[in-house]
C-alpha cells in the first residue's frame, strides 16, 4: 500500500496521532482523504499496541474545512467510506479512546469529525460551525444528531437551523468542548488528556465508552445499568482487573497489560 498523501500518523508509545493533511484547502476532505483517514482507523483499532488516538489538522488555519466542495463542483462524487466522513462518523462500535485536537476552524464535516471524537480540546483560535443549510445541504455525517445529544436541543437548534459559527470558548460553555488552550499549547494540552486516559487501565476505560454511549440508547435508567456490555466482560476477564488491586495494596503503579 502507498504511503498516505493526505494523512498522517505518528505512533508516540499507547498513543497515536492522526494528521489531516490537505493544508491549502483549509483541510477539507475529498474521497481519496476520506479513505487514508478510514484506513488510519481500521488500524489504529485493530492494534492491540495503541490504546488512545488524537486527531488534528495540519497548519494554523483549520482542523477540518468539511467536504470539498471544489472536487465536487469539478464533478467528483462526495463518496465516504463506510466508516463514515473521515473515515470516523460512522464507526458506532469504537471503543478505544478519540481526542480531537481543534486548531482552526472545524465546519461542516470537520465539525462532525471532532463530534464523533470523545473529548475535544480547542485552541483559542478554534472555531465549529454546521453551515451546511447555507449552501443547500445538511449535516448528514451525525452532525444533525450528535450536537443535540452532546449539547441539549435548542443550544444545538440555534447552531443548526442557523449555520453560525461559535469560537472555542462559547463551544466550552455550550459543552461540547473539554477544554480550550492557547494554540500553541494544543497538542500539550490534548496529550495532558491523553496521558491521563493512558495512565487508567485500557479495559476499564473501554467497558466505560462503550458503556456510557450504548446506554444512551436504553429506554430507561434501570435498562442502561443492568444491560449487557461485552467491553465490561473483557474488563472482568483481564489479568488487569486483578493488577489494579494488587498495585493498590502494594503502593506501587500499576503494570497495564491491556489483556
Amino acid at each position: 500500500m502507498a504511503d498516505p498523501e493526505f494523512c498522517r500518523t505518528q505512533r508516540d508509545g499507547r498513543l497515536l496521532v492522526v494528521t489531516i493533511a490537505r493544508p491549502e484547502l483549509r483541510n477539507a476532505l475529498h474521497p481519496p482523504a476520506h479513505d487514508e483517514l478510514a484506513a488510519a482507523f481500521d488500524a489504529f483499532e485493530a492494534d492491540p499496541e495503541l490504546w488512545v488516538a488524537i486527531v488534528t489538522g495540519e497548519g494554523d488555519e483549520a482542523f477540518c474545512a468539511g467536504q470539498d466542495l471544489k472536487w465536487i463542483a469539478q464533478g467528483g462524487a462526495p463518496t465516504v467510506p463506510a466508516s463514515g466522513f473521515g473515515g470516523l462518523t460512522a464507526r458506532y462500535d469504537g471503543v478505544k479512546p478519540l481526542i480531537a485536537a481543534v486548531n482552526g476552524l472545524a465546519f461542516g464535516g470537520g465539525f462532525e469529525i471532532a463530534l464523533a471524537c470523545d473529548l475535544i480540546v480547542a485552541s483559542d483560535r478554534a472555531r465549529f460551525a454546521l453551515p451546511e443549510p447555507k449552501v443547500g445541504l445538511a449535516a448528514l455525517a451525525g452532525g444533525m444528531h450528535r450536537l443535540p445529544r452532546q449539547i441539549g436541543l435548542k443550544p444545538a437548534m440555534g447552531m443548526l437551523l442557523t449555520g453560525r459559527a461559535v469560537d472555542a470558548q462559547e463551544g466550552l460553555r455550550l459543552g461540547f468542548v473539554n477544554e480550550v488552550v492557547p494554540h500553541a499549547e494544543l497538542m500539550a494540552g490534548a496529550r495532558r488528556w491523553a496521558e491521563q486516559i493512558l495512565a487508567c487501565a485500557p479495559l476499564s476505560v473501554r467497558a466505560s465508552k462503550q458503556s456510557a454511549l450504548v446506554g444512551l440508547d436504553a429506554a430507561s435508567l434501570e435498562e442502561a445499568v443492568t444491560g449487557r456490555y461485552d467491553q465490561i466482560g473483557a474488563m472482568l476477564r483481564s489479568e488487569d482487573f486483578r493488577e489494579g488491586p494488587r498495585a493498590f495494596a502494594e503502593k506501587r503503579p500499576p503494570r497495564w497489560k491491556g489483556r
